[in-house]
């Protein structure tokens, strides 16, 4: 039996991949984080499923399940909130189902901050103003961050930031990253993306900690910040698609096919 790590994306009931919902419906027991999903992605699973939350258990205690639930012949559905690849704790998992002799596999979700685009309208790479999407947190109740991970470095390459797991630090997040990108700077906070209780808050390195503040937002958010987020944006043109470099498709001469 199987331990399916699934990305459940921003915690949206459909925005979850073909495979995730294939994986959430066949599977016995599924493991969630109740914190950050809508209750509606539970639906996708069979009645009957065990659902066990996460949410207020240690890493031992869910391991625990895991391994149960294999021993039983029972494959598992466990949620992590956004992708995987990030900030999931997938390291620490399967490092111990592999010493339990326990296998496992992963289905990728979409991302936080792709669904925090897609809401915002806005591409995180623009010609000549930003190539660089830098994906970071910061040290609040947490794990430090390594030696030479720091915000202003990162600020300095003026690339977008996405920052998770940092809400609830944004006055002082705003004030580190105003020299390198101006008072000024857009910024966007967005709040559980994609659920009913979903808020986009817009604004600039000068007032965003006002509004979110205000908005009483204390977690399940990511916070956007970069000139790439400006509204109307006047850039260059992307070389890809430039009229110079495109050539025009080749037309077959009469009478001749074209292909195998």
């Amino acid at each position: 039996m199987t331990i399916h790590f699934i990305g459940a994306g921003p915690g949206a009931a459909d925005l979850l991949t073909v495979r995730a919902v294939t994986l959430l419906r066949e599977s016995p027991v599924c493991l969630y984080a109740g914190t950050y999903l809508d209750p509606e992605v539970l639906a996708h699973c069979a009645p009957g499923t065990e659902l066990i939350d996460t949410q207020h258990l240690d890493l031992d205690a869910i391991i625990a399940h895991l391994v149960a639930a294999h021993r039983a012949g029972r494959d598992v559905a466990r949620l992590c909130s956004g992708d995987p690849s990030l900030y999931s704790a997938l390291t620490e998992q399967t490092r111990r189902l592999d010493a339990a002799g326990v296998p496992w596999d992963v289905t990728p979700g979409v991302p936080a901050y792709a669904a925090a685009a897609a809401i915002l309208g806005t591409e995180l790479t623009v010609p000549e103003v930003a190539q660089s999407v830098v994906l970071t947190r910061t040290r609040v109740r947490s794990t430090a961050m390594p030696a030479g991970e720091d915000l202003r470095a990162f600020a300095a390459t003026g690339a977008t930031l996405v920052l998770h797991l940092a809400i609830t630090r944004i006055r002082a997040l705003a004030d580190q990253l105003t020299d390198d990108y101006g008072a000024d700077c857009p910024v966007a906070v967005v709040y559980r993306a994609g659920q009913p209780a979903e808020q986009v808050l817009r604004g600039t390195l000068a007032d965003i900690a006002d509004r979110v503040e205000a908005a009483g937002l204390r977690r399940a958010a990511v916070i956007l910040v970069g000139r790439a987020l400006t509204p109307a944006l006047a850039c260059a043109e992307s070389h890809l698609y430039d009229p110079a470099r495109v050539r025009p498709a080749v037309t077959a001469p009469a009478g001749r096919e074209t292909g195998m």
